[in-house]
């Protein structure tokens, strides 16, 4: 059974920075495709970013190109979510997910669908 802890979230003004972080815990592998998602209120659960494996592949979406930075680190099975430059509307629940790494870094990473276990999420609020 995987467990996912994050931690991080907060209130930040618009232009600040925040890092995020994400536990993993009872996995039998070494390390998993990760990824985070983020839900506003009365919206959808949104992509944000998956890194690989072995952290050599990264996607991001298009809102948080150059801003947003994933990162992991295996010996401390935590994975990172970086976010500089902060805007109002990254206002949301923060969502680690881990992908079982025998399905392979493709695109299914981009949906909530391709992800096997799920985070309680953590807040961020961005004030203008």
């Amino acid at each position: 059974q995987v467990q996912l802890v994050e931690s991080g979230g907060g209130l930040v003004q618009a232009g600040g920075s925040l890092r995020l972080s994400c536990v993993v815990s009872g996995s039998t592998f070494r390390s998993n495709i990760m990824g985070w998602f983020r839900q506003a209120p009365g919206k959808e659960r949104d992509f944000v970013t998956a890194i690989s494996g072995s952290g050599s592949n990264t996607r991001y979406a298009d809102s948080v190109k150059g801003r947003f930075t994933i990162s992991r680190d295996n010996a401390e099975n935590t994975v990172y979510l970086q976010m500089d430059s902060l805007k109002p509307e990254d206002t949301a629940v923060y969502f680690c997910a881990a992908r079982n790494i025998l399905k392979g870094f493709t695109i299914a990473t981009m949906t909530g669908s391709g992800y096997d276990y799920w985070g309680q999420g953590t807040q961020v609020t961005v004030s203008s």
